[in-house]
């Protein structure tokens, strides 16, 4: 994944069925499978044509055909549809070493459709426009005490951010057709709902209906799409938990190389897995949670570090990096806590690794060492290797991108949904 924009580490159908964003594959294999014969053909065989040259390009027509069973002329009225839709763009003759004229190399085009991804945090607003390829064209972020302000004040300025985006975008002959919302809460049963986000202090709000843009709104978790942006752009295993921390503790269980949600779309709720029992009470009304212990806030006060957004995490790392003996201790904690915590989370689940990734990636070096360390005393019934607890390359900039990426995916294995 390239970021086009030098932003660096600071830098889908509003009706679609939740599932076709966020238990997409990891690859093309639904797009890339036989041809169909039955109905919904054409739309079939233009997703297997898009996910052959998004997977394999520049290639010519003639080599999709060979690697799709479709016949040649079928493939060119396929392909002209796609370049008539913006999708696809033709590159030039395509060398194959074999004698005769050479065909035209396509590719996926770097102008036309694209993928909005916006995010609300506590502390912070940010947008995101990624071009088909999946490549960063657009990427801003702002401070905003989000958790002071009503829902429709929130949406409101993320509006605005979201159009001066799309503004960009437009310079760059960009046109994102759908958007993507990150949350740090719950995202149930009813489209477009939040249904508890504690450090927002949202409850039910319904975020598509106070949404002011003009563009069709979804709303996901952000733990979700920080673990699908990890699968799409830097993907570890097709079995991975995705652990990571902003204002809460959020997880992801991806299976296969599709995101396990849950039976009403609310799994991954790590951040309140007890691991005190009859420890502090935590916001969700329980006690002893993960996120007392290893949450932002909780390792920010043990540290007794202060500040708020990003650049407390920059504090936080720079003091441990001086050696700094309560920061320390205060991440030997959370590592231990966290260690704990997925501990219970790999004995029960067995994944080929665990990936940390938002604030925790900035922080990992000083929290795996502890991490390990509870994961080797508690993983005991089967074998674990150490470096299968990883560190995200994404970092903070996960469910940004991933929000972004989620309509890319929809539109890379469902091209005809956007002229149908």
């Amino acid at each position: 994944m390239r970021d086009t924009t030098g932003a660096g580490g600071t830098g889908p159908a509003c009706d679609q069925d939740r599932s076709t964003i966020l238990r997409g594959s990891s690859g093309q294999e639904g797009a890339r499978g036989r041809p169909a014969s039955q109905q919904g053909m054409r739309q079939h065989n233009l997703a297997l044509v898009m996910g052959t040259v998004a997977a394999d390009g520049p290639v010519s027509r003639a080599a999709v055909a060979g690697r799709t069973g479709l016949t040649r002329a079928a493939v060119s009225s396929l392909v002209d549809e796609l370049l008539a839709g913006g999708l696809l763009t033709e590159l030039g003759p395509a060398s194959n070493g074999r004698v005769g004229r050479p065909g035209s190399a396509l590719a996926v085009s770097e102008r036309g459709p694209a993928g909005l991804g916006l995010e609300a945090g506590v502390g912070h607003l940010g947008a995101c426009v990624t071009d088909l390829r999946g490549e960063v064209r657009v990427w801003t972020q702002v401070e905003s005490a989000n958790a002071a302000l009503a829902p429709a004040e929130v949406l409101a300025r993320l509006s605005a951010l979201a159009d001066d985006a799309t503004r960009q975008a437009a310079e760059l002959g960009l046109r994102p057709v759908a958007a993507v919302v990150a949350v740090p809460g719950l995202v149930g049963d009813v489209p477009g709902t939040v249904d508890h986000a504690p450090n927002l202090g949202w409850h039910d709000v319904p975020v598509a209906s106070l949404w002011p843009g003009e563009l069709p709104l979804r709303v996901e978790n952000e733990a979700n799409l920080g673990a699908l942006a990890e699968l799409w752009a830097h993907p570890v295993a097709a079995d991975f938990v995705h652990v990571s921390a902003e204002s809460g503790i959020g997880a992801a269980l991806v299976v296969g190389g599709r995101l396990f949600s849950g039976a009403r779309g609310l799994a991954g709720e790590l951040g309140h897995m007890p691991v005190h029992p009859e420890g502090s009470p935590c916001s969700c009304g329980a006690r002893g949670c993960l996120e007392q212990y290893a949450g932002k806030a909780a390792v920010l006060r043990t540290a007794g570090v202060t500040g708020v957004g990003g650049d407390v995490i920059e504090a936080l790392a720079a003091r441990a990096g001086q050696g700094d003996a309560r920061v320390l201790e205060a991440l030997e904690q959370a590592g231990t806590a966290l260690g704990t915590a997925l501990a219970g989370a790999v004995n029960l689940l067995d994944p080929a690794a665990v990936v940390l990734g938002g604030a925790y990636a900035e922080l990992g070096a000083w929290l795996l060492p502890s991490m390990r360390r509870e994961l080797a005393a508690r993983v005991t019934v089967r074998s674990w290797d150490p470096d299968a607890l990883t560190v995200s390359q994404l970092g903070r900039r996960g469910p940004l991108l991933g929000a972004a990426l989620a309509t890319v995916r929809t539109i890379l294995e469902d091209p005809a949904a956007l002229w149908s």
